[in-house]
């Protein structure tokens, strides 16, 4: 493994960890039924709209997993997520006012859904990145990658470059996704490091692009894979701490 010019990391599960919120759906179902009223469009109860919510977020999942193998998928858009996931069986009115509010419905379900904390070792690893002169960039598949820059900003992170999925509207394993970023940070794939917490989308990425060297972080998701694929990484970490011994290890070579 060589020492990367640039350092490419995943959002959830790589710089982040996440507790799913139990109230969430509730909550946000509540949210949109608030809207429908005011709209004068209430012909469904809140229970309705939760068990739509629900129904949509476990179809989007199963959408994800069968887009980890395309070649290069595209994103899910807001507008089809909330018209075709989550209200396909409501009214006119009511589906019109959700695909409306699209991105800002998805932005506050983004929000409700989950807390998050930086993961074990991550400030060490930026602060050494910055003291190297190493760019680090985030590139995370995300339905509202407007969460993640508000996470970033209040948390006082610094980045070269974040790219999210529903912002260029492509999603991992597209290789696409880490051109995006090497092209705007002036260097090649073989030159940069990938580093995500899953197999079908960052692993298969990472070889997809042609990446230098791709790091496999474990995260509580990475043994819940939808499929077995052939690319394997060039190392596993359990955290940031390992993650930067690796690079370490290669700055004193």
């Amino acid at each position: 493994m060589r020492a990367p010019a640039a350092l490419l990391l995943d959002f959830g599960g790589v710089l982040v960890e996440t507790t799913k919120r139990p109230s969430w759906a509730a909550e946000l179902a509540a949210d949109v039924h608030g809207r429908l009223v005011v709209a004068g469009c209430a012909v469904l109860t809140p229970q309705e709209v939760e068990l739509d919510i629900r129904a949509g977020v476990e179809a989007d999942r199963c959408w994800k997993d069968a887009m980890s193998r395309p070649y290069a998928p595209e994103e899910m858009t807001h507008r089809r997520f909330w018209g075709d996931f989550v209200a396909a069986d409501w009214g006119p009115a009511a589906r019109e006012l959700v695909l409306a509010e699209a991105t800002a419905l998805c932005k506050r379900m983004g929000e409700l859904r989950q807390d998050r904390k930086i993961r074990p070792g991550i400030p060490a690893l930026l602060t050494a990145c910055a003291g190297r002169d190493v760019p680090v960039a985030v590139v995370s598949n995300s339905l509202s990658g407007a969460v993640h820059r508000d996470f970033v900003d209040a948390h006082g992170l610094r980045f070269a470059l974040q790219v999210y999925s529903d912002e260029v509207r492509v999603r991992k394993p597209n290789p696409e996704m880490i051109w995006i970023a090497t092209r705007a940070l002036g260097v090649v794939p073989a030159d940069v490091w990938y580093v995500g917490d899953n197999y079908d989308r960052d692993v298969v990425c990472g070889a997809r692009a042609g990446a230098g060297s791709t790091i496999l972080m474990r995260s509580d998701s990475t043994d819940k894979i939808p499929y077995e694929v052939r690319q394997r990484p060039a190392a596993v970490v359990d955290d940031a701490h390992g993650l930067l011994r690796l690079l370490e290890d290669t700055w004193t070579s």
